[in-house]
């Protein structure tokens, strides 16, 4: 019987400050910090291997390129353009999410390894590789824990009405004047308790007490792929009012030519989930929209989590995806 063999190799160490110090800083950081916490693409495959593990489809983590056998269903979630250095096998490989950035970064990655397959979380991302990688893209949300991630029902008191979640990359003074602290001025002149929450500045429970404690979540990123965070706020039974402008911002857009791009911070949603503002000048009129619907119990997120992003329907996808690969 085939395998699945599963690789998420993560960029080197470099010396950053003085000669050696790669191999000091990991264990500063763990000691600082406390254990490894897992965001973006280390999520993504950590999730992948949750789903394996619930519909109990055995693989392989990161085995010796050299192990590998033909008929092997060979799966490559990055991180870095490093995590294929040394394959030089021929066999087909179903790769994405975290081997780029963007495609124009790897131009000749299916010339440059037997790569039939690559993914992306949602449909606006995919198309941005669809000139470079053709009809090799293609779909696969990743899966949400939607055991660990749920309501909390009354074990837990809402004392708080919104949590404020803010995942800015760029711009960020700029935005605080712009869009956060209006946002933020709002809220407190309507008379709502709210807190805030920092992205890659929390560990999964403490994110997980923060949506026990809150009735919605205000997120407010520029784009996202997939966003995770906000759909386990969904899992959780929190509405999202989302922050959605609708135009990339990646500062890096110019020099990759996709300066205008349709995109989405919130790519999984419908009515169900909450509601979208382009822009503050929207926000205030929204909020009183989205709060007459949370008090009327109009959203139901958990539901679309469920019907569409659970642990086993995305391993389910992934393994379709390895099939097809090795089919041709």
């Amino acid at each position: 019987m085939s395998r699945i063999c599963l690789y998420y190799i993560q960029p080197p160490e470099q010396d950053r400050w003085i000669r050696g110090d790669r191999h000091v800083r990991p264990w500063i950081r763990r000691l600082l910090r406390g254990p490894e916490r897992h965001f973006g693409v280390g999520r993504v495959f950590l999730n992948l291997c949750l789903g394996l593990d619930r519909i109990e489809a055995p693989y392989h983590v990161n085995l010796p390129f050299r192990e590998l056998k033909e008929g092997d269903r060979i799966g490559i979630l990055g991180l870095g353009q490093n995590c294929l250095d040394g394959y030089e096998r021929p066999f087909p490989i179903v790769a994405g999410i975290g081997l780029m950035s963007h495609p124009s970064q790897w131009p000749t990655l299916c010339e440059d390894y037997p790569v039939v397959r690559y993914l992306q979380h949602s449909a606006w991302s995919n198309d941005m590789y669809k000139p470079y990688f053709g009809e090799r893209c293609a779909l696969w949300p990743a899966g949400v824990d939607t055991s660990y991630w749920q309501p909390t029902g009354s074990r837990v008191q809402k004392d708080c009405d919104f949590l404020l979640y803010n995942k800015i990359h760029w711009r960020i003074e700029e935005q605080n004047v712009e869009l956060l602290d209006p946002i933020r001025r709002t809220l407190e002149k309507r008379g709502f308790r709210f807190m805030e929450i920092r992205y890659g500045h929390y560990n999964h429970e403490q994110y997980r007490q923060a949506l026990a404690r809150c009735r919605a979540m205000i997120f407010i990123t520029e784009h996202e792929s997939q966003g995770i965070a906000y759909q386990e706020a969904l899992a959780s039974g929190v509405p999202v009012l989302a922050w959605d402008a609708g135009q990339y911002l990646d500062p890096n857009r110019f020099a990759w030519g996709t300066a205008d791009v349709p995109v989405s911070s919130v790519p999984f949603f419908d009515a169900r989930c909450g509601l979208k503002f382009p822009d503050f000048s929207t926000f205030p009129d929204l909020l009183d929209l989205f709060v007459s619907h949370l008090q009327g119990g109009r959203f139901a997120p958990r539901d679309y989590i469920l019907e569409n992003l659970t642990l086993e329907q995305s391993a389910r996808n992934f393994i379709r995806h390895l099939d097809e690969a090795g089919s041709g």
